[in-house]
């Protein structure tokens, strides 16, 4: 059993950046892929930045590349989210989740098996 934490979110002007927090419980927390989505209000889940376990790949998505970066401590069981330059379109609520397979990054939330409750991001043009 994995639970999940968010934190980090709050109101933010165009061109500002954030630092979201996933802080992760469970004993085998260090061995899941993680993986950060985001859902803005009346859209589908979409996937935003991914890490690997145990060798370090990363993925994201094509709107955030260059501007996010995801990372990963594994003494604090945390992984972060680095916003920056953020505009509207970055509005929505974001999650972090898990998945079993902590060797391969993927795209797709029905791969996650456990998930956080999601922090509120709103970028104010």
């Amino acid at each position: 059993q994995v639970q999940l934490v968010e934190s980090g979110g709050g109101l933010v002007q165009a061109g500002g950046s954030l630092r979201l927090s996933c802080a992760g419980s469970g004993r085998t927390f260090s061995t899941y892929s993680m993986g950060w989505f985001r859902q803005a209000p009346g859209k589908e889940r979409e996937f935003v930045a991914a890490t690997t376990s145990n060798n370090g790949l990363t993925s994201y998505a094509d709107s955030i590349k260059g501007r996010f970066t995801i990372s990963r401590d594994y003494l604090k069981n945390t992984v972060y989210l680095q916003m920056n330059s953020l505009n509207a379109e970055d509005t929505g609520v974001y999650s972090c989740a898990a998945n079993p397979n902590g060797y391969v990054t993927r795209r797709s939330p029905t791969d996650y098996t456990y998930w956080g409750q999601g922090t509120q991001v709103t970028v104010s043009s």
